[in-house]
């Protein structure tokens, strides 16, 4: 498991830990945001611009648009250095 920080400068600047658990029997990541109580699992075949619109759209749940757009696309680097 790795843990990432993810420094938000949208609005008013925040930092989230971002829990990233890689999965490789199951060929999937577990991503996960404990402070807005958010979690996700990313398969490794998932379109990279699909899966920024995913992230976004389920991260506006949580948070607030900008910062869930800067969330998402930090997150997706991460998903697809790993």
């Amino acid at each position: 498991m790795k843990i990432r920080k993810a420094h938000i400068t949208s609005g008013q600047p925040k930092t989230y830990n971002v829990y990233l658990h890689e999965n490789k029997k199951e060929y999937k990541t577990l991503v996960a945001v404990p402070d807005i109580e958010w979690s996700i699992s990313i398969a490794y075949e998932d379109e990279k611009e699909q899966l920024i619109h995913t992230l976004e759209q389920s991260l506006m749940e949580r948070i607030e648009t900008d910062e869930a757009r800067e969330l998402a696309l930090k997150v997706v680097h991460w998903v697809t250095e790993m």
